[in-house]
């Protein structure tokens, strides 16, 4: 009950300063946007340059998932080249043996 009467009493007196104090509390409106208009706007440049910054990451990160994969296939595909090298071997000794005369 206390807090709603001293809700009740500020909100009263507030309204009494601004009806007698009309012509400061515009004033301080008037100094006061510029300067509001200056901080917001340097915090949606960081923003903006941040949001920037989290997208090169992401496309970095990408490129070098990407790097990682084709890195992960070119050594499949080697060990596969070996595997098919020494079969090769194997068969051309094979077939060497057959065909000599023995």
């Amino acid at each position: 009950m206390s807090l709603l009467t001293g809700g009740a009493i500020s909100t009263f007196l507030g309204l009494l300063g601004l009806i007698f104090w009309w012509s400061y509390f515009v004033a301080i409106l008037k100094g006061a946007v510029p300067i509001f208009l200056i901080l917001g706007g340097i915090l949606a440049v960081y923003i903006g340059f941040d949001d920037i910054q989290d997208k090169l990451n992401r496309e970095r990160q990408k490129q070098e998932e990407e790097l990682a994969r084709a890195r992960e296939e070119i050594e499949a595909v080697k060990a596969q080249t070996t595997q098919y090298r020494e079969e090769l071997d194997r068969l051309r000794e094979e077939t060497s043996r057959k065909s000599s005369p023995e």
